[in-house]
């Protein structure tokens, strides 16, 4: 087992990895920016490195710095979290060049499955079904014309190499392909540095279902069940729950062993997410894997009682998974709700600024995940998240009145928050009887 660990992150994930290896006995060493200098999580860290000023380019996202760091402070690996450089290859590479532990999957198949054109061609190849569409990436206006037409209207463009909902376009005909093809590339390049782009017909109002596999480096494999994650806004997750009110058993194991199927073919090891689309026609296609822990992840610890971040620590330190697949068993219900500083009724505009009050809900079932605390400022160089707010309970309906009761109890002043958003959600009549899907928030609530 690791002797100290160094987190590339900051926030409540950061806050999340600490808790595991203090439980662990492990040492951990928590990086932050000038912008972060009052952060919660610095508390409980062995050792605190500043690596830079508030912009995440030259702190967060700076590869040098944070390898300083690590051999500054003589970790055994680093745990990148979420988002920053969670997925990226060369970074994974600079660890491994560095003799210092990435936890997380092997730069190559980092850098498979970050192509989403790659991670499609995989699937084809060995009888995973994915949407139809465009077999390799798209360069120039005539060809996505070509590609629409073979497919058929309305499609979608994403970025080969996006994430969070950018770089993604919907065309319903030649002309607002055009624009959309355009659009997505300047944004993909914007983002990703990276313009690629590639197409997939678009499914009219599906459910987003996400499978959590575990992998160790001596060929065991697990899945963990799915999470639904359709109630989003602009490709943004705003609310997930396990199990997913659209599955059976029967399809649970069938997209299941997919997802399994998947992995094992790009062997894959550590922690990761398959998504897949579920139709109106309880169809579901491939559509890419995550190769890191997902912001989403207390729905599943919830539900498995199988702490991720430990396992992603002990795969990652050469042990063996200590379960089959025959043990995971999914117990009860369990929803979680991201909670942001944005106002969405001013189009979920930013609201950093000081949190004058903060009192999170507690009782049985509940589980608050936040770095937040009355007196706090929430900077604006980062994701604008407050906090994630989980709820567990023996079954759905029983998940959905507790969730709306912690949503009653939680107070945060002197910050705009999405909780009313989710107060609105939770009281919905088609959201309680789990009749959702990705345009939830379009057709039921107005924003």
């Amino acid at each position: 087992m690791f002797a100290r660990i160094l987190i590339a992150n900051r926030g409540e994930i950061a806050l999340r990895v600490i808790r595991a290896c203090r439980e662990l006995g492990i040492e951990t060493v928590a990086v932050y920016s000038k912008g972060d200098e009052n952060a919660l999580y610095l508390r409980f860290a062995d050792e605190t490195i500043c690596i830079g000023p508030g912009d995440s380019a030259r702190s967060y996202l700076d590869i040098p710095r944070i390898i300083s760091a690590a051999e500054i402070a003589d970790v055994d690996a680093i745990h990148p979290g979420y988002g920053f450089l969670a997925e990226n290859h060369h970074f994974a590479e600079v660890c491994q060049s560095c003799k210092i532990k990435f936890i997380g999957p092997r730069p190559e198949v980092i850098q498979l499955l970050g192509d989403k054109t790659r991670a499609r061609e995989l699937a084809r190849k060995i009888g995973v079904r994915v949407t139809p569409g465009s077999e390799s990436s798209i360069e120039t206006e005539e060809d996505a014309v070509v590609n629409a037409h073979k497919v058929g209207y309305p499609v979608i463009i994403k970025a080969a190499a996006g994430g969070g909902g950018r770089g993604m376009r919907i065309a319903h005909n030649d002309m607002s392909l055009i624009n959309a093809f355009n659009n997505a590339r300047a944004e993909a390049q914007a983002a990703f540095k990276d313009s690629t782009v590639y197409i997939e017909k678009f499914h009219e109002r599906p459910r987003h279902i996400e499978f959590q596999i575990l992998a160790d480096e001596h060929g065991n494999l697990v899945h963990l069940g799915e999470r639904d994650c359709s109630i989003q806004r602009r490709y943004q997750k705003l609310v997930e729950e396990s199990p997913s009110p659209a599955l059976s058993r029967a399809l649970r194991k069938e997209m299941g062993e997919a997802a399994k199927k998947l992995v094992k073919a790009a062997g894959y090891t550590n922690a990761g997410t398959v998504e897949f689309l579920l139709d109106q026609q309880g169809k579901y296609y491939f559509t890419e894997v995550n190769a890191r822990i997902q912001v989403e992840h207390p729905v599943t610890e919830a539900v498995t009682g199988i702490d991720l971040v430990k396992e992603q620590i002990r795969i990652a330190s050469g042990e063996k998974l200590g379960f089959s697949q025959r043990d995971v068993r999914l117990k009860g219900a369990a929803i979680e709700v991201r909670i942001n500083a944005e106002d969405p009724e001013q189009g979920f505009k930013p609201s950093p600024g000081r949190v004058t009050l903060y009192h999170p809900p507690g009782g049985i079932g509940v589980r608050v995940d936040s770095h937040v605390y009355s007196g706090y400022t929430i900077p604006s160089y980062y994701d604008s998240m407050v906090g994630k707010l989980i709820v567990h309970a023996e079954d759905r309906p029983k998940a959905l009145v507790r969730m709306q009761r912690a949503l009653d109890e939680f107070i945060v002043d002197g910050v705009k928050t999405t909780l009313p958003l989710h107060r609105r959600i939770f009281a919905n009549g088609r959201f309680i009887a789990g009749e959702y899907d990705t345009g939830f928030i379009e057709s039921q609530l107005t924003i």
